[in-house]
């Protein structure tokens, strides 16, 4: 029977991963339907198709190859591995407020830690959302124990102490009207790690992020390998969302990521990111780039316009998950991520967002890509804009 084709058997077999569709002798096709397969990249073909022939081999080669199999000499394959996500013993957070709560919340639930410990000076507060995550353990089986306290010693014997303590943003301020605040923030954080867990890799949240992290660097003296800075992942999070939405297309077909300063010098890198698998001039006008591009860098502004007092906090803690999920081995490949250059890309001396691998203890290594001449200088540029704010010689 001849079938009416509208938009929604389209969305369908893009949903099926199919990148064609077939129409059938007597098919109706709408032009809705054509314009949708246009608008996602589905190319619709006259059938009926021809289906390709399996291959099959004759009796006297499957013969062989079981008498092969049969050889006392013969050994069957060994199928590799499967990647195992380790656990951490103990994760410490310092700060429980929303970015620090909803970390400890996508940490229990994803059970990559024995101990979560959240420590606030806001009396109570720590002890309230610990107790708040173990009552939901009855109903998800959480295996992690939460603790709550105020003091930063409690830290003590930790794998990874992940830092948000410090003062929001308000509307109408920079990150970089932070800086004197909560540089003291970072600066006693970094007193209580390296006297109780020396030994931990420390992940940064505060803002100015980029500067607080290369604070927590100074202070703590640290090799850079275990002191890094969360950004680029929520950067490019933004980035990705802003182009899934101008394309008409859900952020699982996009690939995106921005590098520089978690701030105005963020650079989101347009030349090697891909919708479907393609360029974005395939999808997007140079405006439409532009305004996504735009949108990433003000994306926590828009957030904070909108509240009032604080700022974003869900998308923050999903990017922090996603740093420790590439430490643990539960994701592979690089992940942006602020760390200490030592001649990366042309860098020394400063904290920015670059591309990393990640282990256990930290930074594994910086991965360079090939950026474009404009890119490469925005990269060049986030890193003055950050040495300039520190006070540090060029």
């Amino acid at each position: 029977m001849a079938r009416i084709v509208g938009s929604e058997l389209i969305e369908d077999a893009r949903q099926r991963g199919r990148i064609v569709f077939e129409i059938l002798p007597g098919d109706i096709v709408t032009d809705v339907a054509r314009e949708t397969a246009e608008r996602i990249g589905l190319r619709l073909v006259e059938g009926p198709l021809e289906k390709p022939q399996s291959v099959r081999s004759d009796g006297n080669t499957a013969m062989r190859r079981q008498l092969y199999k049969r050889s006392a000499r013969w050994v069957a394959p060994r199928s590799a591995p499967a990647m195992k996500a380790s656990r951490f013993a103990k994760i410490a957070l310092i700060g429980a407020g929303g970015v620090g709560g909803n970390v400890a919340h996508l940490a229990a639930l994803a059970d990559m830690a024995d101990e979560i410990i959240l420590i606030d000076i806001a009396p109570g507060l720590a002890a309230a959302t610990a107790l708040d995550l173990n009552h939901m353990s009855g109903i998800t089986g959480a295996r992690t124990r939460c603790t709550g306290a105020e003091d930063l010693s409690m830290v003590a014997g930790a794998d990874v102490v992940v830092v948000t303590a410090g003062r929001a943003r308000a509307p109408g301020m920079t990150r970089a009207d932070l800086i004197n605040t909560n540089a003291r923030v970072i600066r006693s954080a970094a007193e209580a790690i390296t006297s109780s867990a020396p030994n931990a890799v420390v992940i940064v949240i505060t803002n100015p992020l980029d500067e607080m992290t290369f604070e927590m660097l100074r202070a703590t003296q640290f090799p850079r390998e275990r002191v890094l800075g969360m950004a680029g992942t929520l950067d490019s999070s933004r980035f990705r969302h802003a182009l899934a939405k101008a394309a008409g297309v859900t952020p699982a077909d996009v690939s995106a990521i921005t590098l520089g300063s978690h701030g105005e010098e963020m650079a989101p890198i347009t030349s090697l990111a891909r919708i479907k698998g393609r360029r974005l001039e395939r999808f997007l006008t140079d405006d439409q780039i532009e305004a996504c591009v735009k949108d990433a860098v003000t994306g926590g502004g828009q957030v904070v316009a909108l509240k009032k007092s604080g700022s974003a906090t869900i998308a923050p803690a999903h990017s922090t998950i996603e740093l420790l999920n590439h430490m643990r081995g539960a994701t592979s490949g690089s992940v942006p991520v602020s760390v200490l250059l030592e001649g990366e890309y042309g860098i020394s001396g400063v904290v920015v967002g670059v591309p990393a691998h990640l282990g256990r203890s930290g930074l594994i290594e910086v991965e360079k890509l090939r950026l474009s001449q404009d890119e490469t200088q925005a990269l060049h540029a986030a890193a003055d804009a950050i040495r300039n704010r520190l006070g540090l010689s060029t």
